[in-house]
């Protein structure tokens, strides 16, 4: 698990020294909120009571190619999942039950901008891919008045993404360690700060094992509001 952390950060600090060393090219301190949940069928659609309020923080490069044009790598700490509920919170017979998955994530977006004024609007995609490092799996409620709770930490697999057809350490309630998927993004900056809107579109499954069953419709969907501090 080590190494692949390691190995992951890695990949994109190269990335990231070139961004932030090459002209005219600038970081970018961001942290915000995750409106976060699964899809539940094939064509993505979501529940939306099931979203699940999570946060994210990290650095990203602005790689400025024209003055209207950027590359934006990047390297954040984001939480994603889902919850479900059934009746009132302190009611004799109510439940939650809440899947709060964090990752590593790395997007590489592909952004354009106004290229003049003290206020710029941006706009753009690209791809992102992702390593699961912790996160909790909770439970609560109440059962004729009685409450119970549990908190678990959620298992990843061992999966080596060399291994293309394999997936190491599968097997039942365990989720897939990698995610990977594509962003879309829009907002203002100034010379100083950056605020953005982003949707994340998983397009891995989330559960371990096989490829059949009807949990291939369950991947990760992601609302996001960032505020961001140019370093």
């Amino acid at each position: 698990m080590k190494k692949k952390t390691v190995a992951f950060c890695l990949m994109f600090f190269s990335f990231f020294a070139f961004s932030v060393h090459a002209q005219k090219s600038t970081a970018i301190l961001k942290g915000g909120l995750n409106l976060a949940n699964v899809s539940i069928n094939n064509n993505g659609g979501i529940d939306d009571a099931k979203t699940l309020a999570s946060f994210q923080a990290g650095f990203i490069g602005d790689l400025n190619i024209t003055s209207f044009f950027a590359i934006q790598p990047g390297l954040v700490f984001t939480g994603k999942g889902t919850k479900s509920q059934s009746g009132t919170e302190g009611s004799a017979n109510w439940y939650r039950a809440t899947s709060n998955p964090y990752y590593l994530e790395v997007p590489v977006n592909f952004v354009f901008k106004t290229p003049t004024g003290l206020v710029k609007f941006f706009a753009g995609a690209g791809p992102y891919i992702a390593m699961g490092i912790a996160g909790k799996n909770k439970v609560e409620g109440a059962i004729l008045g009685a409450g119970f709770s549990s908190e678990n930490n959620i298992k990843f697999s061992s999966d080596d993404p060399s291994t293309l057809n394999e997936e190491e350490g599968a097997g039942f309630g365990i989720m897939k360690r990698f995610d990977y998927g594509l962003n879309g993004l829009a907002g203002i900056e100034t010379s100083n700060i950056v605020i953005a809107a982003n949707y994340g579109l998983g397009l891995a499954k989330l559960q371990s094992g096989s490829n059949a069953g009807e949990d291939n419709n369950n991947k990760h969907r992601v609302i996001s509001f960032t505020l961001g501090i140019k370093l």
